[in-house]
């Protein structure tokens, strides 16, 4: 999402943070289920599964529902087994009863407990937005555990797209700020905020009553929580440390009007990913930030290549 003020490409999350405060300034296994079935829940994580195959586990970004990825699910799972995850405390979905210091390596340290449950190994990571961030978490978590990585429109350190000299304990003090502030926003302005940083999220209309739901049924104190901790976390030098070939997705036309070129956004990625070795970055022409919505074929074709590359 981009923040209008201040032009460049920007995630949903961020453009909340980046507005909000400059607007005041007192962020393999192999199944052998045919049928779509929920499985038990791990703490407060809820999975559904669909297919048969190899694991792809998709994990959707900050106040998101898992139908961001039904679609591509659909796509793979004749030959794949979908673990759509779904995080507690976003679009309706109960919140963990104890909110933990830091949202991102609480949900890492879940999902890790849900893969190791159930026997999970050569798994293909799919990840959106926060999504992708806990993707990046995971394999330097676990590498033994994944295959490979596809990443959709997330990057390693978001307060850095304008200034990448941030370091997170700069953005720690306006993490603070942001979380307290937003805490204390009334329920009318919170929701007003959020609706006027949903537009450039997809590049259909029809979709963007279902993420004004998701947003307006999202719990608060876990959703400031989730950005502060992506205001806080900085991967782009411990990527360094990830060995496991990395698709990353990106997106850049919602920001054309705001100056933003694919050669300028792809700079962008390839600045943030500088230290990721095996990384093939990709961008679509015409989808915005829901890739998997505005874009589905080509990313389906993307990953199609990627997963059959030896």
């Amino acid at each position: 999402m981009l923040c209008k003020k201040n032009g460049g490409l920007m995630a949903v999350m961020i453009a909340v943070l980046v507005c909000l405060i400059s607007a005041n300034p007192s962020h393999s296994a192999t199944a052998h289920e045919n049928k779509s079935a929920a499985l038990p829940d791990t703490g407060s994580l809820s999975v559904e599964t669909k297919g048969t195959g190899p694991a792809l586990v998709f994990i959707p970004g900050l106040n998101s529902g898992k139908e961001t990825f039904s679609a591509t699910c659909d796509h793979f799972q004749k030959n794949y087994q979908c673990h759509l995850l779904q995080l507690p405390g976003f679009a309706g979905h109960p919140a963990t009863p104890v909110l933990q210091p830091d949202f991102l390596i609480a949900m890492r340290d879940e999902i890790l407990t849900y893969l190791n449950k159930h026997k999970l190994q050569k798994i293909t990571l799919v990840g959106h937005s926060l999504g992708g961030t806990l993707s990046l978490m995971l394999a330097l978590k676990a590498p033994e555990l994944f295959d490979k990585l596809v990443i959709v429109d997330a990057l390693p350190f978001y307060p850095a797209i304008h200034n990448p000299a941030l370091t997170a304990e700069l953005m720690r003090p306006q993490a603070e700020q942001m979380r307290a502030m937003m805490d204390n926003q009334s329920q009318a302005d919170y929701e007003k905020n959020a609706a006027a940083n949903m537009q450039g999220m997809s590049n259909n209309p029809a979709r963007l009553p279902l993420l004004l739901e998701w947003s307006k049924h999202s719990d608060r104190a876990t959703t400031t929580q989730a950005m502060a901790a992506l205001m806080t976390t900085d991967l782009r030098s411990d990527i360094a440390a990830i060995n496991r070939p990395t698709l990353v997705l990106g997106a850049w036309a919602a920001y054309k009007a705001y100056g933003s070129t694919k050669e300028s956004t792809a700079g962008i990625y390839q600045l943030q990913y500088a230290k990721l070795k095996n990384v093939d970055i990709r961008l679509s022409d015409t989808g915005y930030h829901f890739l998997t919505w505005d874009d589905g074929d080509w990313v389906n074709q993307q990953i199609s290549e990627f997963l059959s590359a030896k």
